[in-house]
């Protein structure tokens, strides 16, 4: 079978390599792919931003399973316009993936449907915001509303910095349209959690849980970012946990959904802080998360295409998937100022030599390749990826791996899966 991959970043490129190891994979195609991605699938330019782009390849190359890994596509109803043409795809619908698109949409659904998150308050001017601050306690969150990339997102420690912060978000100075509506909330404390499903539009099977590492520096400082890395262990959700959050978090989205008209097929992401009170939910995702994706694809042992069909279909369950016990580490590499402005084209060097540690795969995020040679083009640029049989197994592997690499400009956080190693002991 033909299979398309949408998007070019670490997510899509683990994604390939997963699907890739099907045996009913024939060709593989991604757009635009990586510099990384181009060694394993037939990269195809293309704005993924565009709908009509990504229709004129599928009709081009008839794909008999497209998938999208960014937010945008599904936002823009690419998965609609690919479903009227009954080009099978896994994703959610537009309608569906307004769960990530609005954060406003998403609280308000939660209200709903008594799913648990903190207080909150969505403003759209100074006079709401000033109301709104009132009834909050510092430190407060401040989100866009729309999709940010990941960087929508300040805790800002005084009412005095959440009332600036907000404002330039409303204005669109900071992130145009994304920030003309504004979320406001409390702020949660205890350890984050990624949990995600993937779902039929009926039911919902859990993935192995991940922790992500959002913000830049090491011991969580510096500003959030799309993430600096994550792990994946059997350890981070017990079972007990698993059903408590499937039951009164992951099901009751899906079925919520399904209820109000825009059943949720593909990828439930659901962001969590673990609290003193219980879980809250700090977001929703509408899919693969990045760079959780490529730790938890590294512990799959079962074929990845069996599971989008299953999807697709309307006919998944746990028996889709098998797991291995081993735990797996992802370490972003990165070029200097990010989340900020960065340099790009700078070569990349070792990358043969990291590939020659053990349990280690190596996934392309922001590069180019030419001539043989593969340089920065993005602000994260690589993914380290570890398996091994203990977390500091994998912790060790993924940094060994690092050494062997370098590019001008490197940054790397040193303390991925710190807190997991701590409660390990």
């Amino acid at each position: 079978m033909k299979v398309l991959v949408i998007g070019g970043g670490g997510r899509e490129h683990a994604l390939v390599w997963k699907l890739r190891q099907s045996p009913r994979v024939s060709k593989l195609y991604c757009v635009p792919g990586n510099g990384g991605i181009g060694d394993e699938a037939e990269c195809l330019p293309g704005d993924v931003k565009s709908v009509d782009a990504m229709l004129e390849i599928a009709n081009r190359i008839r794909p008999d399973l497209t998938v999208v890994g960014p937010e945008i596509p599904l936002t823009n109803g690419l998965v609609d316009e690919f479903q009227k043409r009954e080009y099978p795809v896994f994703g959610p619908t537009k309608a569906a993936a307004e769960l990530e698109g609005s954060k406003s949409f998403a609280k308000l659904f939660m209200q709903r449907h008594r799913i648990p998150t903190g207080h909150y308050a969505v403003v759209t001017d100074k006079v709401e915001l000033q109301k709104a601050l009132a009834h909050l306690h510092a430190p407060v969150v401040v989100k866009a509303d729309g999709l940010a990339a990941g960087k929508g997102v300040v805790i800002a420690k005084t009412k005095d910095e959440a009332f600036l912060v907000a404002m330039e978000m409303l204005s669109g100075k900071m992130l145009g349209d994304a920030g003309r509506r504004v979320v406001l909330e409390e702020f949660l404390q205890g350890e984050e959690l990624s949990f995600l499903v993937m779902s039929d539009g009926e039911r919902g099977v859990p993935l192995v849980a991940a922790q992500d590492h959002k913000r830049v520096g090491d011991n969580d400082t510096g500003p959030n970012t799309g993430g600096m890395g994550a792990y994946s262990t059997d350890k981070i959700v017990d079972p007990q946990m698993r059903e408590w959050l499937l039951k009164n978090v992951a099901r009751p989205v899906i079925h919520g959904m399904a209820e109000e008209g825009s059943p949720f097929k593909g990828i439930l992401y659901c962001g969590l802080m673990m609290t003193a009170k219980g879980p809250m939910v700090l977001e929703f995702n509408a899919r693969f998360g990045d760079p959780e994706t490529q730790a938890i694809l590294m512990r799959l042992d079962s074929d990845l295409v069996d599971a989008f069909e299953a999807s697709v279909k309307g006919r998944i369950s746990e028996g889709d998937f098998k797991w291995s016990s081993d735990a797996a580490v992802t370490v972003v590499m990165a070029s200097q100022g990010y989340p900020g402005s960065y340099e790009a084209g700078k070569k990349i060097h070792g990358l043969a030599e990291a590939a020659t540690v053990p349990g280690v795969k190596v996934f392309h995020a922001g590069t180019t390749k030419r001539d043989g040679e593969y340089y920065t083009a993005g602000g994260r640029v690589l993914n380290v990826t570890a398996k091994g049989v203990t977390l500091g197994d994998a912790v060790n592997s993924a940094y060994d791996a690092i050494m062997k690499i370098r590019f001008d400009g490197m940054i790397y956080r040193k303390d991925i899966a710190a807190r997991g190693l701590k409660a390990a002991k």
